[in-house]
Parts: C-alpha cells; sequence; structure tokens
C-alpha cells in the first residue's frame, strides 16, 4: 500500500505561483511513475505533468514551459512549481503513484487563480 500526501494548494492572483508537494510513503524508486494530475468541476481528470522511475517527465501541452516537477529521493516527494497560473488552471490537484498494476492517488489539494 502506497500513501500520497499531498499538500501546498492555495489562493493566487493570476500570474501569480505556488508549489504543490507530495509525500510518498514508499521510496520513489518502487514507483514506476509518479506526478499530478487535476480536474476541474464538471470536467475529466487530466495530466498535468508525470514522471518515470528513471527521471524523464512529460507534461501537459498547456503547461508546458509554465509547469515543472521535480523530486527530492531523500524525501520521498515530487514537487510541482506553477507559475504565470491563469484562472483556467483553477482545479483540485491530485498527486499520482504507480507501481504497474496498481495506482495511488492523493487526496487532492485546491488551487484557485483569481483573475
Amino acid at each position: 500500500q502506497v500513501q500520497l500526501v499531498e499538500s501546498g494548494g492555495g489562493l493566487v492572483q493570476a500570474g501569480g505561483s505556488l508549489r504543490l508537494s507530495c509525500a510518498a510513503s514508499v521510496s520513489l524508486f518502487r514507483l514506476n511513475a509518479m506526478g499530478w494530475y487535476r480536474q476541474a468541476p464538471g470536467k475529466q481528470r487530466e495530466l498535468v505533468a508525470l514522471s518515470t522511475r528513471t527521471g524523464s517527465t512529460n507534461y501537459a501541452d498547456f503547461v508546458k514551459g509554465r509547469f515543472t516537477l521535480s523530486r527530492d529521493i531523500a524525501k520521498n516527494t515530487v514537487y510541482l512549481r506553477m507559475d504565470s497560473l491563469k484562472p483556467e488552471d483553477t482545479s483540485v490537484y491530485y498527486c499520482y503513484g504507480g507501481t504497474g498494476p496498481f495506482d495511488y492517488w492523493g487526496q487532492g489539494t485546491q488551487v484557485t487563480v483569481s483573475s
């Protein structure tokens, strides 16, 4: 069983920045992939950024150049640095960790960007 605990959401003005954190209960090397998804009201959950165990990262087109995913192996933690935030980035952000056969999710953290 893998537990993912998120923190760092909140309210920010357009153009501002936030950093989300996700602490895993296991070593990041036990996860094939780890990253972030988001889900806005009435919409499907969508990929934001996903990092593999080797460290390569894929970003959704709508966040490229604005969001950066990073990892702290010693702390079993991944971060999502979000810059140049837009009102359309308002969503609940979920941390994701996958071991292959199993998917794990955090509880979600709300990010609200005001115009």
